[in-house]
C-alpha cells in the first residue's frame, strides 16, 4: 500500500466516525427539539455512515497488487463504489423530500431555539471536514473519496438550509412553523444535484474517457526531454483507482537498431513514471519518424 492510498483510507475512517457521532446528535436534536430539517439531515448523515463504510471497503480492495486475473490491478472498483455512494445520496433526497411533503401538510410545533445552536456547531464541522477530505481526494486522486468530501459539503448544504427554516420558522411565529421543512426539500434538491456531480466523473473513470489533457501535455512535454525521442502521436491515457494507464506513441529516428529503439523505450518509460509518480503502467509503442 502506498503513502497516497494510507492516507485515502485514513480520511475515510474520520468520516466514518465524524458521520456516526453527527447521526445521534442530529437524531436527538430532531427529535426532542421538533425539527423535521434536522431529522432529515439525520437521514442523511446516517446514510454517510453507510457510504463511508463502502468507501472504505472500495479502497482497501483497490489497493490489492496486480495478479494473474487484474494485470491492471483493481483501481476499478473505485468508480464502482462511487455509483453506490450516490444511489445512497439519491435515495436519501427522495426520502427527505418525502418526508418534508408530508410534514409540510401536517401541523406542528415550532422548533426548539437551541436547535439553532446545534445546526451551527454541525456547519462548521462539516464545512472543516469537506474541506480535509476534498484535500486528501486530489493529493490521492481518489474519486470515492471525492465523493466522500462531498458528502459533507452536501451535509453542511443541508444543514445550512434547515438553520434558515428554523430562523424563520421562529422569527415569524407559528404560521411559518412548515419553513424548515420547506429548507429541508431545499436540501433534497440540492443532495440530487451533488449526486449528479459526484457520478459524472466516475462514469467518464469507469467509460475510460479522454479527459485528461493536462496530463497529455505534461506527458509529451518531458517525452521530448528523453534523448533520442524526437516527438510523439498516440497519447491515450486511462485512469484506474488512484493511478494512470498509459499507452504512448514515440516517435525515434527509423534508422537506429530496434535494440536501439528498445532502449529508448525503456528511458522513456523510466523518465516518465519519475517525474509523474501518479503513472502505474506505462506501454511504450516506438514509431519510425
Amino acid at each position: 500500500m502506498t503513502l497516497k492510498e494510507a492516507a485515502a483510507i485514513r480520511a475515510v475512517k474520520y468520516s466514518i466516525l465524524a458521520n456516526i457521532g453527527l447521526a445521534l446528535i442530529k437524531w436527538f436534536s430532531g427529535i426532542f427539539g421538533n425539527s423535521y430539517a434536522l431529522i432529515a439531515d439525520a437521514i442523511e448523515s446516517t446514510s454517510d455512515v453507510f457510504s463511508s463504510i463502502l468507501v472504505l471497503l472500495g479502497l482497501n480492495y483497490s489497493t490489492l497488487p496486480p495478479d494473474e486475473d487484474h494485470p491492471y490491478g483493481h483501481g476499478k472498483i473505485e468508480p464502482l463504489v462511487t455509483f453506490l455512494v450516490v444511489g445512497f445520496l439519491v435515495a436519501s433526497a427522495l426520502l427527505i423530500a418525502h418526508d418534508s411533503i408530508q410534514n409540510i401538510q401536517t401541523p406542528h410545533d415550532l422548533p426548539k431555539p437551541w436547535t439553532l445552536i446545534i445546526l451551527g456547531a454541525i456547519i462548521i464541522w462539516k464545512e472543516i471536514s469537506y474541506r480535509l477530505v476534498i484535500k486528501k481526494s486530489k493529493e490521492t486522486n481518489s474519486s470515492s473519496l471525492k465523493a466522500e468530501a462531498w458528502h459533507h459539503r452536501s451535509d453542511a448544504i443541508t444543514s445550512v438550509a434547515a438553520f434558515i427554516g428554523i430562523v424563520f420558522a421562529l422569527f415569524l411565529g407559528e404560521n411559518f412553523a412548515a419553513a424548515d421543512d420547506y429548507a429541508a426539500l431545499f436540501a433534497s434538491g440540492f443532495i440530487l444535484y451533488n449526486s449528479y456531480l459526484i457520478f459524472r466523473p466516475a462514469f467518464a473513470e469507469l467509460m475510460d474517457e479522454n479527459v485528461y489533457d493536462e496530463l497529455t501535455q505534461k506527458i509529451r512535454e518531458e517525452s521530448i526531454k528523453v534523448r533520442g525521442v524526437k516527438g510523439t502521436e498516440k497519447c491515450h491515457i486511462r485512469k484506474t483507482g488512484m493511478s494512470y494507464h498509459l499507452d504512448l506513441h514515440a516517435l525515434v529516428d527509423g534508422k537506429i537498431s530496434v535494440a536501439k529503439g528498445h532502449k529508448i523505450s525503456h528511458n522513456l518509460k523510466d523518465k516518465l513514471i519519475e517525474y509523474i509518480p501518479e503513472l502505474r503502467h506505462v506501454t511504450i509503442h516506438i514509431e519510425p519518424s
